[in-house]
């Protein structure tokens, strides 16, 4: 089976995408995680460009990565310098990698109208380039900017700037679809031209803007290019760089190529959600491969077919990349989706039975209302629960009362929230203040219930979000709430919907807390985990600093 060289550019080329910033801790964690994912290549960043760049090669020496070589990227020499006095090349000696990338112009676009220079100068600057990284022992990998733009403007001029790398040392040509602009067949014809001209192995860099850049990464390998570089979650300028996350099991899992070894591919979907938190950004939920969405089921035809068979509507297992099969529960939804979802929740519940058409029915009532239970499993576990007549009511609403006071334009508002509950045969009627009126109203039920249900103190609002679900009616219109909940070994959804902010709010806390409640298997007197569970799970959660949450 042939090997593929993965070569990673995402603290390079992907922090080039909107969005995206690494510091140079980040970038040390990403490099670690690409390392034991079986990257080969990491391009570590253009140490001649910024101060950031330059701190990650001085502290990245002391990575002790065990599969992975690092590589540092920048430009051949300026025209008006020799090599041994340009600054770039020197920054690139100076960050002492094994492998040096470097690019030069293909196309003569970019010669004459971005450099200013003379056809053979642009030969000279690429070849005496290559040969001084070459002679101070560096393996030099040579990207072919344009390299399609320009073979498709004047193939003989693109050929000689190849020849001059290959003149200069280099040991691999890569050829670059820098604009993203190419179709397959174009990438397949420079692809199997150069391999016929050039006794060197040839290397692919995409980039997405016709959404082709995995296609043309494919098509390459296909027509012999045995290098391919990429970034995770597709992250870059413009609409992206080639996604490594769908080019590497597309070549393993569709192909044959082989990119890492298998036990390391199970790992490709934390690897992409992890880089995506480090990045503070939300893993795109349709990724392909790696998404949440990429395995999810919401059609009951669908739900019906892949129960008995999920060959029918999957085209590989999902746990071959570490991801996972999701049900969704919607008013789409049949009877197949809700049993299948009652059995990952736990719950036994006949397919056929008439709980469950009862819980079909009530969904398709609420989603037309307003609720939206795919990412609220909290939620829909409570409604099953409660149609089937085995949901438990901790707790009952006597009332509650949110009052918002501003003293002066230049004071911050005053929120105070009342509440009143029964437990059982007692009432409570507590008050709290809060930092907004959604913040008092939790303050104050969990004031109320404290002396019931102690354990809730070890449950925390994590996120809150608002979606307006019809703009025409302005700020009286209805929203949904979406509340995320933790403690220190999981995290759950649950959603309210009302005209009124603060009912859609109450709605999704009591969800939240009724939620945490039930999952307690231990007596409330002993309901503290042994303090050495939490300490492990927050030093696990330290890798990645919390992002901040804002609850109104």
């Amino acid at each position: 089976m042939q090997h593929i060289t993965l070569y990673d550019t995402t603290l390079r080329d992907g922090t080039q995408g909107e969005d995206v910033s690494l510091s140079v801790d980040d970038k040390l964690r990403v490099a670690r995680a690409l390392d034991d994912f079986g990257v080969d290549i990491i391009e570590g960043g253009w140490p001649g460009s910024n101060p950031r760049d330059g701190e990650f090669f001085v502290r990245a020496r002391e990575l002790n990565l065990r599969h992975a070589r690092l590589a540092a990227f920048g430009s051949t020499r300026r025209a008006k310098n020799r090599p041994q006095e340009d600054p770039n090349l020197i920054a690139l000696l100076a960050a002492e990698t094994p492998v040096v990338t470097i690019f030069g112009k293909s196309w003569l676009l970019h010669v004459h109208d971005a450099l200013h220079i003379s056809e053979q100068e642009n030969l000279d600057l690429i070849a005496d380039s290559v040969q001084f990284l070459v002679s101070h022992g560096h393996e030099v990998i040579y990207d072919a900017e344009h390299f399609f733009d320009g073979y498709a403007d004047d193939p003989v001029y693109a050929m000689k700037t190849l020849q001059a790398a290959v003149q200069g040392g280099a040991g691999i040509v890569v050829l670059c679809d820098t604009n993203g602009g190419s179709l397959p067949d174009r990438i397949v014809r420079g692809v199997r031209n150069v391999r016929e001209t050039l006794n060197l192995p040839v290397g692919i860099h995409t980039h997405n803007d016709g959404e082709l850049a995995v296609a043309n990464t494919l098509a390459a390998v296909s027509a012999g290019a045995v290098h391919v570089q990429g970034t995770m979650n597709g992250y870059g300028e413009r609409c992206g760089n080639a996604n490594l996350c769908s080019i590497v099991p597309n070549l393993q899992l569709k192909l044959g190529f082989h990119c890492v070894d298998p036990e390391r591919l199970a790992g490709l979907t934390d690897l992409s959600k992890y880089v995506a938190e480090l990045a503070n950004l939300s893993q795109g939920k349709h990724l392909p491969f790696v998404g949440q969405s990429a395995f999810a089921h919401k059609g009951g035809v669908h739900v019906s077919a892949v129960m008995k068979n999920t060959a029918t509507y999957e085209h590989i297992d999902p746990s071959v990349i570490g991801n996972r099969r999701r049900v969704l529960v919607s008013d789409l939804s049949g009877r197949s989706n809700v049993a299948y979802k009652a059995q990952e929740l736990g719950i036994d519940l006949e397919e056929k039975s008439d709980a469950a058409q009862r819980i079909v029915d009530e969904i398709k009532m609420r989603e037309h209302d307003g609720y939206h239970y795919e990412d609220a499993d909290g939620s829909l576990e409570l409604l099953i629960k409660q149609q089937m007549d085995t949901r438990r009511e901790f707790f009952e609403l006597g009332g509650f009362r949110v009052l918002i006071h501003k003293e002066s334009t230049d004071t911050a508002p005053v929120s105070e929230a009342l509440v009143k509950v029964r437990v059982g045969s007692e009432v409570e009627h507590t008050a709290a203040e809060g930092n907004g009126p959604v913040n008092a109203l939790d303050n104050a039920l969990r004031k109320a219930l404290d002396k019931f249900y102690p354990s809730l103190r070890r449950m925390e609002l994590d996120d809150y979000k608002v979606r307006v679900l019809d703009g025409f009616d302005g700020t009286g219109a209805k929203v949904r709430v979406l509340i995320t909940s933790k403690d220190a070994f999981s995290s759950w959804n649950t959603v309210g919907v009302s005209n009124n902010i603060i009912e859609a709010s109450w709605k999704a806390l009591v969800d939240s807390i009724y939620y945490f409640l039930m999952k307690q298997s231990v007596p409330e007197e002993a309901a503290a985990r042994p303090a050495v569970d939490e300490v492990c799970v927050q030093s696990l959660r330290q890798e990645i600093p919390p992002r901040s949450k804002e609850v109104p």
